[in-house]
């Protein structure tokens, strides 16, 4: 194992997010939903689920089977499309800007709790575990495993079937693995953070015609 774990003491711990959930943003997210205004559709009998205490941005697409958790984030030009299998986001994670995640036939696409989903990363019948962050501009292939609180850093590509353990890192293209990387808690801030955006948009977001 390698010994590059870094102290404890330089991890910011997670707290809960400063603003609770609101009966306000509640209601908002759901008129959102059901007046059309979040881009949600169904195939055939296949519908998204979206928490009440999600936040989907009217620019992101969701497609058929797939389910969103509470307090969970999707972004603008973001694309979740359950078609052949299913799609399930956890609690507390977020998909960021122009992320496609999608799925097959054998293999659903499952994203844990409290997980970072940078910006145009590429997810495909894979398995990412609680607290983990996967990069901007990653990509994850079929049958790929990650975590718990693992990273895939950006730009890496994580070739099909890969296991990326528990606290390690995965960097490259294609991605190499370093074992005993990262620390518990790591990610909790930027977890925080998009706890927050979500509530904050959610709240205060207005469209200029």
């Amino acid at each position: 194992m390698s010994s590059c774990r870094r102290s404890s003491a330089q991890i910011v711990p997670y707290a809960p997010p400063v603003h609770p959930l609101t009966p306000a943003h509640v209601a908002w997210v759901r008129s959102q939903r059901d007046n059309g205004a979040m881009a949600l559709y169904a195939l055939g009998d296949k519908t998204p689920d979206i928490d009440p205490t999600a936040f989907v941005h009217p620019d992101a697409v969701i497609i058929g089977d797939v389910r969103v958790g509470p307090e969970s984030s999707v972004w603008p030009t973001a694309v979740l499309r359950g078609d052949h299998g299913s799609i399930v986001v956890g609690s507390q994670t977020s998909i960021q800007d122009g992320t496609i995640v999608h799925c097959t036939d054998k293999q659903d696409t499952i994203i844990g709790d409290r997980c970072v989903v940078g910006h145009n990363a590429h997810l495909e019948g894979c398995r990412v575990e609680d607290d983990s962050l996967i990069g901007s501009g990653s990509v994850l292939l079929h049958g790929v495993r990650v975590g718990p609180q693992a990273l895939v850093g950006a730009g890496a590509v994580v070739s099909p079937g890969t296991v990326v353990p528990p606290h390690a890192r995965a960097l490259g293209v294609p991605a190499r693995i370093t074992e005993d990387a990262v620390d518990a808690g790591e990610f909790a801030a930027n977890v925080d953070v998009y706890c927050h955006n979500a509530r904050w948009y959610a709240s205060d977001m207005r469209r200029l015609d």
